[in-house]
């Protein structure tokens, strides 16, 4: 994971029978049919590429091609949301999920940039979105993530961790911050919209005020706390009421007890000030729970026959897991569905791999009993 992706992007956050009758009737048409199936349109996971905090953390060309082969063979998922900065990794992950014949959410969320540049960014890589839908590949294009964050001139602060601190504590003008953000998204939109024709949506937090009118799919990163199943239900049927097809394009925990119950802060459990970073309190690891929270929002999501659903995430380098030493497991600070695992414990220059947890066991046997009680989706026009 990169420095502002990864465990760190955690840590600053807050295809169905119907699909062919969907396809025609377009992305108001989506939605409409959705409430008439069950099951999600597409099954994934976000898979982030980046630099990496250490060189031996960093993106790697086989490695990746390895990830996405197991996103589709042993996850059994039939969508990858390609994630992070850096057009030549976001495009070669891309590229080797359209040769899988996954269906892809590709968002480019780099960070700290001007904002000139992140359009740049977001430019060229919806131009490689354009090429792929032309080659015959199903892909949707997000021109970002939760811009309040990651784009710098929103919300005071030189860095993502700056604006975390400025939003924690209420140190900004929220009606000037939404005019930004407006301002933004807007320009956003119309640079993507101007190289790129196929679905374009966008990833929102939960409460964010987002004019939808400029996308076809509404995204939401949702990390919401409620007890019983229709209270998520309720949470996200608001989100429908637009008339689109609703994408939940992150969800997830982390694997200790009690951990659900702190939803989006869930991170939140390592003390950065120390070297190395430990974990806060006695936290007892539990894979189960992760596994269990993933598996009951996946419920839902399929109860209400959304778009599509996104599991975060399917790898953190950057949060290696240490059983012999609980007090340095940061993977207990991980969404991941895998831990990572070093060859040598606590030497950041190892070489790692990953072991799949509970929750990517409990993931794989439900999308792969999902894929047998669906059809391929049909081509959409759109995808």
């Amino acid at each position: 994971m990169e420095k502002t992706e990864g465990i760190s992007r955690a840590r600053f956050l807050g295809g169905a029978v119907a699909a062919g009758a969907a396809a025609a009737l377009g992305p108001a048409g989506d939605a409409r049919a959705a409430r008439g199936r069950r099951g999600l349109r597409h099954r994934g996971v976000v898979y982030t590429v980046g630099e990496g905090e250490t060189p031996a953390t960093a993106w790697n060309a086989h490695r990746m091609r390895t990830d996405i082969r197991a996103v589709r063979r042993d996850l059994h998922a039939d969508t990858v949301d390609v994630t992070g900065d850096g057009v030549e990794r976001l495009q070669a992950t891309a590229r080797e999920a359209a040769e899988q014949g996954l269906h892809i959410w590709l968002q480019p969320t780099p960070a700290d940039l001007p904002q000139r540049d992140i359009l740049d960014h977001l430019a060229e890589t919806g131009r490689f979105a354009q090429r792929l839908r032309r080659q015959g590949a199903s892909v949707d294009l997000s021109v970002g993530c939760e811009f309040q964050l990651f784009v710098p001139g929103i919300v005071p602060g030189d860095t993502v961790l700056d604006r975390v601190r400025a939003l924690l504590t209420g140190a900004y003008d929220p009606v000037v911050t939404q005019r930004r953000l407006e301002a933004f998204t807007a320009r956003a939109a119309r640079t993507a919209r101007s190289v790129f024709d196929g679905r374009l949506g966008y990833a929102a937090a939960e409460d964010d005020r987002v004019d939808w009118s400029l996308f076809d799919v509404v995204g939401i990163d949702y990390y919401s706390v409620h007890r019983r199943p229709a209270d998520h239900v309720r949470a996200l049927r608001r989100h429908l009421r637009r008339g689109k097809p609703l994408a939940v394009t992150e969800f997830g925990t982390c694997a200790y007890r009690g951990a659900p119950e702190a939803g989006g802060m869930a991170w939140d459990v390592v003390d950065l000030d120390k070297r190395p970073p430990e974990i806060k309190g006695h936290l007892v690891r539990s894979e189960r729970t992760q596994a269990d929270h993933l598996v009951s929002l996946l419920r839902v999501f399929e109860s209400m026959g959304l778009y599509a659903a996104m599991a975060y995430e399917f790898v953190t380098p950057d949060a290696p897991h240490r059983a012999d030493d609980p007090r340095h497991d940061l993977d207990l600070a991980s969404y991941a569905l895998t831990r990572t695992v070093q060859d040598r414990p606590g030497d950041p220059r190892s070489d790692w791999h990953w072991e799949p947890k509970q929750a990517f066991h409990a993931l794989a046997r439900h999308y792969a009993a999902a894929a047998r009680g669906h059809r391929r989706p049909a081509t959409d026009s759109r995808t």
